[in-house]
């Protein structure tokens, strides 16, 4: 673990570049695929899922490799972009599987009542997200901005 003297919580607008930087990594990989496997008309459907490689490539590849990297790396390529990486809320530490897997799924927990679970991180002391806080994890940065010093408790 890291000298939490050393860190700070990432807020909402940093964070919200990781996504960015992500969102778009994924669109320049996915949007081909799909273009290649349903062709155009992919794009002009309203159906939730088109098939199962529309599944696979849409739902279950995106979260296998976000918590891959997650767990190798405690950041996808976005927050490694933007120097955050996540930790363990109490020890700042590595979160286990558990903490990891829980915060994907809490992601649509924040995200389905209007993203007011991801707006929460920028009115939130520790700048965690509902995903955080239902996990027990927080994103932290190399000091360096004005936010609140990472407190952590070893209990």
């Amino acid at each position: 673990m890291e000298n939490p003297d050393h860190l700070e919580y990432a807020g909402f607008w940093v964070r919200t570049w990781a996504a960015l930087i992500d969102s778009v990594l994924l669109i320049v990989i996915l949007f081909p695929l799909l273009t290649v496997i349903y062709g155009w008309t992919y794009w002009e459907s309203t159906k939730f899922v088109q098939g199962p490689a529309d599944f696979l490539l849409s739902w279950i590849a995106p979260a296998i490799v976000v918590l891959v990297f997650w767990a190798v790396k405690q950041a996808t390529p976005g927050k490694m972009a933007v120097s955050t990486r996540i930790v363990d809320a109490k020890t700042g530490g590595n979160p286990t599987t558990t903490q990891l897997v829980i915060r994907y799924l809490g992601y649509y927990v924040s995200m389905i009542p209007l993203f007011l679970g991801i707006i929460w991180i920028a009115f939130d002391r520790r700048k965690q997200g509902w995903h955080d806080k239902i996990a027990g994890t927080v994103v932290v940065r190399q000091k360096g901005g004005s936010t609140e010093a990472v407190k952590f408790n070893h209990n």
